[in-house]
């Protein structure tokens, strides 16, 4: 459905229609179910998390103003009630590293980013893979780092929302941010997940250069080992 349309339904269902705003849920749950996931880890939460979203929308529906899309007032209700749970539930107990452990490096632009985990050339399914490895990695992180690297590798937050949604300085965000993801990769490490993946891309590369090097019009079962031979002197 067009912006336009979405629109309309916002208009009509601040002017009281029930339609107009159960049409807007049915276009956008799938959506906010999905951050909601990815926020909580946990599809009981998630689907808690979307229904509140949907609640408060409802509720502070006469106050949207339409500064932002339909769908990105959404993302940020579900952004801050996932803010304000998790600091409702205090200190947390689940942490793999903890929020106090030294960075190696410090700033988001020294942090190892995800897909630098596997080697070059990568392909679509290589990233498909380093993908489920770091969604069942994030399942074992603490919800703060879950929250930071989902706001802002899945979500593509800026460092500024990021302050604003945390309620932190961009200072405490990036050093948040690159603990976050070493948090990450040790755990992918310690899983073996990153190990399969590596070496599944590894494999792939090395059996593309074999082929390239393949004496032309060899048959495709040798042009994955074959090699072409030195000429003797």
């Amino acid at each position: 459905m067009s912006d336009v349309n979405i629109q309309l339904l916002v208009e009509q269902a601040k002017r009281g229609s029930l339609p107009a705003f159960e049409e807007l849920v049915s276009l956008h749950e799938k959506k906010i179910y999905a951050l909601a996931l990815r926020l909580t880890g946990h599809p009981d939460d998630a689907e808690d998390l979307a229904q509140e979203v949907f609640l408060r929308a409802f509720q502070a529906l006469k106050d949207f103003r339409g500064e932002a899309n339909f769908a990105t007032w959404l993302h940020r209700i579900t952004v801050n009630l996932w803010h304000d749970e998790l600091r409702r539930r205090g200190p947390l107990h689940k942490n793999v590293v903890s929020l106090e452990q030294p960075a190696n490096a410090q700033g988001d632009n020294e942090a190892t980013r995800l897909l630098d985990l596997i080697p070059d050339p990568r392909t679509p399914y290589d990233e498909m893979l380093l993908l489920e490895a770091v969604w069942q990695g994030l399942q074992e992180l603490s919800e703060e780092y879950r929250t930071i690297l989902v706001l802002r590798e899945m979500e593509d937050c800026s460092y500024e929302e990021l302050a604003r949604l945390l309620g932190c300085s961009m200072g405490t965000v990036k050093s948040r941010l690159n603990r976050a993801r070493q948090a990450l990769q040790q755990q992918l490490m310690k899983s073996g997940l990153l190990d399969g993946v590596r070496a599944a891309a590894t494999a792939r590369s090395e059996s593309a250069k074999a082929a390239s090097k393949a004496p032309v019009g060899a048959p495709p079962e040798l042009r994955r080992t074959a090699r072409p031979k030195e000429s003797s002197p």
